[in-house]
């Protein structure tokens, strides 16, 4: 599959998004992992696309993030969840995404932010990965890939951590508490609760 064009500059209309997977991702301060080489071309689960500023700022409204959070942005693209979250509400992120041109440029656009002090980018295999240190979640999958990932954040997550999807939910097995409908696109929302921790999808 043909890649869009990587975007010189980091424009606040689009986000990109792409995931799969290598690498086990560890706790926020653990350093990051060596980017692959430009060249590699990773197999992606989920195709390059774009998302409105208008829905990361609903996102990031829904999942109530603040100074104190920890975000983990799951197939993060160029990182802009992430960098939004720590330059205009003070919080401290992860994204993590299968492609090593999505994470390059999320660098690039938390440097040009003056986030990267609270932010960090890796290349990772969502389904490997630690997700305990978040108080949010947020990602833009398929829904075959939320259904796959319910269980995995039902059992790392703590109680109380929101969790934030764009365009899919997660199954019949756990409905969304809110949804909303922002430049004709959908976004849910969900918390961890006690009856979580002891569920398996």
């Amino acid at each position: 599959m043909t890649q869009p064009r990587r975007p010189v500059d980091f424009d606040p209309h689009r986000r990109a998004v792409s995931i799969a997977l290598p690498a086990s991702l560890a706790a926020l301060a653990y350093p990051a992992l060596p980017l692959y080489a430009q060249d590699a071309k990773p197999k992606l689960d989920v195709p390059y696309v774009p998302t409105p500023m208008e829905v990361v700022n609903k996102m990031l409204d829904m999942g109530k993030v603040g100074a104190s959070d920890v975000l983990y942005d799951l197939g993060c693209g160029d990182g802009r969840i992430v960098v939004t979250a720590a330059k205009e509400r003070g919080a401290r992120g992860v994204g993590i995404d299968i492609d090593p041109q999505r994470i390059a440029e999320a660098n690039e656009n938390a440097e040009k932010a003056g986030v990267k002090n609270r932010v960090e980018f890796r290349v990772g295999d969502l389904f490997q990965a630690d997700f305990a240190p978040a108080t949010v979640v947020t990602l833009y999958l398929l829904p075959d890939l939320n259904r796959k990932l319910r269980p995995q954040l039902w059992q790392q997550l703590k109680v109380g951590t929101r969790v934030v999807s764009h365009a899919f939910d997660m199954g019949d097995e756990w409905p969304p508490e809110r949804t909303e409908r922002v430049d004709f696109k959908t976004i849910y929302s969900w918390t961890i609760r006690p009856e979580h921790k002891k569920s398996r999808a």
